[in-house]
């Protein structure tokens, strides 16, 4: 029987939540400045750092925001010179958290997030509709967290992660005229911890870490659909075409320090260091229960080269004060792309990335609302991925409008 082989290098974004790429979207205030992390003025530092909530001047802090996200890819062949574009939806991530604070020194919080979440489309018969033709994915992420403050300049904080998601993927099988969708929910549990320092009134230092989480996908449907009967007997497929398939993806951890220190009472400066271990996904597993569409000596299992490494993300973000009701955001950085050209994939592309933001935040007594933006310009790059026979020149941009609203009632 001849093999199909299933690529499964979709399936890192699929399962991943980010395709090889952390998406910085869990506070409007911190987008406007980069996205840093060592700001404890409410409840959306949970998130960063489970230390920062007993930073927090509030006993009580409640946040929740929204953005919308737009993101295009063009790909071009460079030997055809044949131009691909996508024609992605936008996006929509949303966080919410609340913190409170039952003694003086003990903080507990809890933090909803959809940090990784997005969907890509590209035309159903361009040249790489054997990798995607669309991919469609959902996270969530809850985190309940507690924080105790030692001294005046000191805190530590740790949070549970749990993790659910859900993805949708449409490819081709050109060898026998058909698609594919996977179509699956996958669940993961990892931890965070951190510290927050204030040793002056004018620093603040946040280190943070987050740790692997296993996603696991363990009652996936595969679903094939041919224009031939036989087609579905050959795979040991049943008429309705579908099969169960497993999959464990090791998402990676992330270390971050972020510094804020305020040059005047009006004027801050912030700057954030993230390393993500995305070195620790070599290679993805995808195990069918029936149909013989691997690469192994078992037919039905499926092994996909990934060959990430470990990447870094640069932030500079600054905010000043206009009135006590008013303030400027301003932000830069760069985040890196945590594979090679070589090793580069369409379903879930990832540049090198240098973004610009901004925005303004306004505070009404104890309510507040900022708005934030953020321009992205993604290096391009020359594709050149032997395994999946990939070439070419990928290209895009991407930007973010972000509206939070915060509450601090006594």
């Amino acid at each position: 029987m001849k093999k199909i082989l299933v690529s499964t290098a979709l399936l890192a974004g699929v399962l991943s939540y980010a395709g090889g790429f952390r998406v910085s979207l869990q506070g409007v205030k911190q987008l406007a400045m980069a996205h840093t992390s060592a700001h404890a003025e409410d409840a959306s530092v949970a998130f960063f750092n489970p230390a920062g909530m007993s930073f927090i001047p509030s006993k009580l802090s409640i946040v929740a925001g929204g953005f919308g996200a737009s993101n295009k890819v063009t790909f071009q062949n460079l030997n055809t010179l044949q131009s691909t574009e996508t024609d992605n939806p936008l996006g929509t991530p949303i966080y919410a958290a609340i913190t409170y604070k039952p003694l003086e020194k003990l903080s507990v919080g809890f933090s909803f997030s959809t940090p990784f979440g997005s969907t890509i489309e590209w035309p159903n018969d361009w040249e790489g509709k054997e990798m995607v033709q669309k991919l469609e994915l959902k996270s969530y992420y809850f985190q309940p967290m507690v924080s105790y403050k030692f001294n005046d300049w000191l805190a530590f904080g740790a949070s549970y992660i749990y993790a659910r998601g859900t993805v949708n993927w449409d490819k081709a099988i050109t060898q026998f005229g058909g698609q594919l969708n996977l179509d699956s929910k996958a669940s993961g549990h990892g931890y965070g911890f951190g510290f927050y320092f204030r040793p002056d009134p004018k620093l603040d230092v946040s280190i943070a870490y987050r740790s692997p989480v296993d996603m696991k996908a363990k009652d996936g449907t595969a679903t094939f659909k041919f224009p031939s009967q036989s087609v579905y007997s050959l795979l040991g497929l049943g008429a309705s075409g579908t099969d169960n398939f497993t999959a464990t993806l090791p998402l990676v951890e992330e270390y971050t320090i972020g510094l804020t220190y305020k040059v005047t009472p009006k004027w801050l400066l912030s700057a954030d260091f993230n390393y993500h271990g995305w070195s620790r996904y070599s290679k993805l597993t995808l195990d069918f229960a029936t149909a013989p569409v691997g690469n192994q000596a078992d037919p039905t299992v499926s092994v996909s080269p990934k060959n990430f490494r470990n990447s870094k993300t640069v932030r500079l973000g600054t905010q000043y004060a206009f009135t006590n009701m008013i303030y400027g955001r301003l932000g830069a950085y760069y985040d890196e792309a945590p594979y090679s050209d070589e090793n580069f994939i369409p379903e879930t592309p990832s540049f090198n990335t240098f973004v610009v933001t901004g925005g303004v935040g306004f505070k009404l007594k104890q309510f507040g609302v900022d708005v934030a933006g953020g321009y992205a310009m993604p290096q391009a790059r020359d594709v050149n991925n032997k395994t999946l026979g990939f070439y070419g020149q990928a290209k895009a941009t991407a930007f973010y409008l972000g509206l939070g609203l915060s509450y601090n009632p006594f």
